[in-house]
């Protein structure tokens, strides 16, 4: 299974981890989410046909900024 790495930025605490991995989790392609948040960082196991773009919309709509 693929795995995509994120960077995200604008976390600053352990609810806002959690906010990330439970905006990815509810997307369908996802399997399994572990963020980081000393890292500033998203790793994604996802289907092989997934659009990465969908993944950053997902976090920048949930108030975050994100790039590949």
């Amino acid at each position: 299974m693929p795995m995509l790495d994120l960077n995200i930025a604008g976390m600053t605490c352990g609810c806002c981890t959690g906010r990330v991995k439970h905006v990815l989790e509810a997307l369908p392609d996802v399997h399994g989410v572990h963020v980081d948040l000393r890292m500033g960082r998203a790793t994604v196991a996802v289907e092989s046909d997934t659009n990465p773009q969908d993944l950053i919309s997902a976090i920048k709509s949930a108030g975050f900024n994100c790039s590949p």
